[in-house]
């Protein structure tokens, strides 16, 4: 039977644009930071409150040194007690780089000659898998330009493909989408594959910013691509991502646009964005804009640190775009999930020869080519534990069931016990020695510190069973 709009209720409010550009110029241009106010709003965030769009507006209009540096802490803090010192790990899997559309800032861009148009087969999906299980990987997000050729049917056929590769002990647990905005029909096809997240990333808020920059294409509807995720929400896929491309438009003005899409979504379906991107411009194949609106490395660090203490139960994911210096020093102020060991040109995770980037075959540029293994070093050595946990999604705790767990130690209870658990699986089938003893330092170091949260003795009777080969045990 066909799926059809009417078997849903969409009341008034739903499915219709939600951004107002002059209400949001008018509190940023309104606002006035002093250190009361400032520090109020810190408060209420550091008591796990989301906060408006006046006190957002406050926040980015903030430049006293002093103060900046308060909001910094404040996101810090609440990183800390609203995650803990878990860092959700995954790596991008582009698909195909086939698109019709023709945005400016983007190397797939339909006008961009210079770029080798190409979609993975199933035997290169397969390879590309493997490879990528072979380095510990276990959540992917599978990546799509905007064609005929990615429909709903082909998504989905890509996702029950790489849910069905298995090598060794590896597999991917969870597959996140990046496509194109679907309409009810296709979402419904590509949640019933059993996906993660969606992620639609509205670029730029600001609808005439967002008409210059996508001149020909479907993506040039700037309101079918803001309600696109209304669409998921209707057909039940409740757990999507959203997110801006910094260096478009005033990032104040796209940092209020996206506390007011999660407002939006909160008001009408009972549950915000599952998680939040934020990256920036970086160079790309056949680029075709300035750097007006480019965000200074300060800037981006406040505005990461405002979207924490803004939304404090959001994910915030930080990608590989940004350099290793910017990545170690974001991640204090919000981040919970980062790409590690990542690669764009299309088949490079199983060619080993590869080693250099192809901006003909990539959207853009990255600026963290570390490894999977070196990133988990460096997190086990600053205390960070490194997370493959996928329990939530697979016992239904998405959506407004999520929300219910969140709120009340949720944190402590599972999501640091199943970060261990993954952790183990890690350490004992892709680590080296050294790391071996640094991890398990980590993990004695950690039950530690969740004891009388959580029945650690259980935790440790786990952790003893994947050590005698056991795997994918979680709370």
């Amino acid at each position: 039977m066909k799926f059809t709009p009417e078997k849903y209720r969409i009341p008034d409010e739903r499915m219709k644009p939600f951004i107002d550009t002059d209400e949001i110029w008018e509190f940023i241009n309104n606002a006035r930071p002093t250190k009361e106010r400032v520090r109020e709003i810190i408060a209420k965030s550091l008591d796990k409150n989301r906060l408006n769009l006046e006190e957002v507006a406050i926040l980015v209009n903030t430049t006293d040194p002093e103060l900046v540096e308060e909001i910094l802490q404040g996101a810090r803090t609440l990183k800390e007690r609203v995650y803990g010192n878990r860092i959700v790990l995954f790596a991008p899997l582009y698909i195909g780089n086939k698109c019709t559309n023709n945005c400016k800032y983007c190397g797939f861009r339909s006008s961009n000659k210079d770029a080798v148009r190409m979609t993975l087969s199933d035997e290169e999906i397969v390879r590309e898998v493997e490879a990528l299980e072979e380095n510990g990987q276990k959540r992917l997000i599978l990546v799509y330009g905007e064609h005929a050729h990615y429909s709903p049917e082909y998504i989905a056929h890509t996702v029950k493909l790489v849910y069905g590769i298995k090598k060794n002990n590896g597999e991917i647990r969870r597959v996140n989408i990046n496509a194109a905005p679907l309409d009810l029909d296709g979402f419904k096809v590509v949640k019933d594959s059993g996906i993660g997240t969606y992620q639609v990333f509205q670029e730029t808020y600001h609808p005439e910013a967002y008409s210059w920059y996508h001149p020909t294409g479907k993506k040039r509807d700037y309101e079918w691509r803001l309600t696109s995720l209304d669409r998921a929400q209707e057909v039940g896929l409740d757990d999507v991502g959203i997110g801006a491309l910094f260096g478009l438009y005033d990032w104040r003005f796209d940092v209020l646009a996206l506390v007011r899409h999660t407002n939006h979504l909160e008001a009408c379906y009972n549950v915000g964005p599952h998680t939040i991107s934020f990256p920036r411009i970086k160079s790309a194949s056949g680029l075709d804009i300035t750097d007006k609106y480019f965000v200074s490395d300060d800037d981006f660090v406040k505005l990461v640190a405002i979207l924490r203490l803004a939304v404090p139960y959001t994910g915030m994911i930080l990608t590989a775009r940004e350099p290793v210096e910017i990545r170690r020093q974001v991640i204090q102020f919000g981040v919970s999930q980062i790409d590690g060991g990542t690669k764009l040109e299309l088949g490079s995770y199983s060619d080993s020869k590869n080693e250099k980037q192809d901006l003909t075959k990539e959207q853009f540029q990255i600026n963290d080519n570390r490894s999977l293994a070196e990133i988990i070093d460096e997190l086990v050595d600053n205390d960070y534990i490194p997370s493959f946990c996928t329990a939530c999604y697979r016992l239904n705790r998405t959506g407004e069931h999520f929300m219910e767990f969140s709120v009340p130690g949720f944190i402590k209870r599972f999501c640091t016990p199943n970060a261990l658990l993954t952790l183990t699986e890690y350490l004992v089938d892709y680590a080296t020695p050294e790391v071996q003893v640094k991890g398990f330092k980590l993990i004695d170091k950690t039950l530690v510190d969740i004891s009388g949260h959580q029945n650690t003795d259980e935790v440790k009777r786990r952790i003893e069973r994947i050590k005698a080969g056991e795997r994918d045990l979680y709370f």
